[in-house]
């Protein structure tokens, strides 16, 4: 789909039939660091952490999937919605902060 952004420092594995939306954002790292000192130090790089996205998921338009987060096969996130943590295989996640909303029979 148009307008997706996918930044990586570390890694970014996105599995087979997985769908994006629209203006999804996928970014493994903060850019810099939240210490206003360390911030304005030449080289500053932030924090960052692998993102494991499973195979068959669809990320509903303008969803920004956050560091260090593992989406499971199968899973369905809602458009607009912020992932910063794991997301369990079959399941629907929607809303921000990204919350759980229901199972999916598999």
């Amino acid at each position: 789909m148009s307008n997706v952004t996918i930044y990586s420092e570390t890694s970014i594995t996105v599995g087979d039939n997985t769908l994006l939306g629209a203006g999804v954002k996928i970014w493994d790292t903060d850019f810099h660091s939240l210490d206003a000192k360390i911030r304005m130090t030449p080289g500053d790089r932030g924090v960052s952490a692998a993102i494991s996205i499973g195979k068959n998921c669809f990320i509903g338009a303008g969803s920004m999937i956050l560091k260090g987060v593992s989406i499971g096969d199968n899973a369905v996130i809602g458009a607009g919605s912020v992932v910063a943590k794991d997301v369990p295989d079959n399941e629907v996640w929607a809303g921000n902060p990204c919350r759980f909303i229901k199972k999916i029979c598999p």
